[in-house]
C-alpha cells in the first residue's frame, strides 16, 4: 500500500538556481527528485511547502512524496536518500504522515530570516550567508516600521512584478529585527510569501535613510511597486521553519 513520506531538507542554496525544476540548471527539487528516482527505479514527484529562489539557503524546507517501496521504512529514507545527495543538501527528517497530507497545503506558516552583519569586511567563509551593513542601524526604529508589517496586508508593493499570483494579499504573524551573536537577524512568519517579498522589504528598510515609519507604512498601504527600495540579496535569506497543526 502507497504511503505518504514527509521530508525535512536543509541546503547550502548557493550553487542552486533555486528549488523548482527547471529546463536548465541545477535545483534542489531535481537533485531530490532524481535521487528519488534512483532508489525507486521511476520518477517521484515532490511536493514542496515553498520555493525558494536560486541562492536561497533552506534550515527546514518541508516535502512529501508518495513511495511504494516495499522494504525502506519511513524513517530509513533519511540515510537512503542523503547517500545519493550532494553534500550541500541533506534530508534532516523522514517520517510517514496521513495519507491525504499535502507540505503545500496543510502549512499553517512559513518562517524566513535574513541575517545582516555590520562591519567593515565579512570574512570569507560568511560571504555566502549574510550582507553586510555599512553602518550600525537603529533597530528600534527598524522595528517599528516591522511590527508595520503585521497583520493581512496586500504587499503588492514588495512583490515582484513579474509573481504570477492572483491576489497579494498575506497575513504577516511576527516580523522584527534582534542581535544575533554578530548578526543583525531580520524575522518574518506569515501564512504565504509573494516571490522576492521577504529580500524586498529587508531592501527598502536597509536603503531608507534617514529611516522613517510613517513613510514605510504609506509604501505598504499605496500598493505601489515602484515605491519599494533594491531588493536585497538572495545569500542572506534563510527558509528557517514550516509550521504545521
Amino acid at each position: 500500500m502507497p504511503r505518504n513520506i514527509l521530508l525535512d531538507i536543509a541546503y547550502d542554496g548557493t550553487a542552486f538556481n533555486g528549488w523548482q525544476v527547471q529546463s536548465a540548471g541545477r535545483t534542489v527539487q531535481g537533485e531530490l527528485e532524481a535521487a528519488l528516482a534512483r532508489i525507486h527505479g521511476r520518477r517521484v514527484v515532490l511536493h514542496a511547502a515553498g520555493r525558494t529562489d536560486s541562492g536561497v539557503h533552506a534550515r527546514a524546507q518541508c516535502a512529501n512524496f508518495e513511495t511504494d517501496h516495499p522494504s525502506i521504512p519511513a524513517e530509513k529514507f533519511r540515510e537512503a536518500i542523503n547517500t545519493q545527495l550532494p553534500l550541500d543538501l541533506r534530508v534532516m527528517r523522514s517520517r510517514e504522515v496521513h495519507p491525504e497530507f499535502h507540505a503545500r497545503f496543510d502549512a499553517v506558516s512559513r518562517e524566513y530570516r535574513y541575517y545582516l552583519l555590520h562591519a567593515d569586511i565579512i570574512e570569507p567563509h560568511l560571504r555566502d550567508y549574510c550582507v553586510r551593513l555599512k553602518t550600525r542601524p537603529d533597530i528600534r526604529t527598524w522595528n517599528r516600521m516591522a511590527a508595520a508589517l503585521c497583520g493581512e496586508h496586500d504587499f503588492t508593493t514588495f512583490a515582484s512584478p513579474t509573481a504570477s499570483v492572483e491576489h497579494h494579499v498575506r497575513r504577516v504573524y511576527a516580523a522584527a529585527f534582534y542581535p544575533e551573536r554578530e548578526f543583525i537577524v531580520f524575522r518574518i512568519e506569515a501564512n504565504g510569501f509573494l516571490w522576492k517579498m521577504v529580500r524586498s522589504i529587508v531592501g527598502t528598510i536597509m536603503g531608507m535613510d534617514p529611516p522613517d515609519v510613517d513613510r514605510f507604512a504609506g509604501m505598504l498601504h499605496a500598493r505601489d511597486r515602484s515605491l519599494a527600495g533594491t531588493t536585497a540579496p538572495a545569500r542572506g535569506l534563510f527558509l528557517h521553519r514550516i509550521r504545521y497543526e
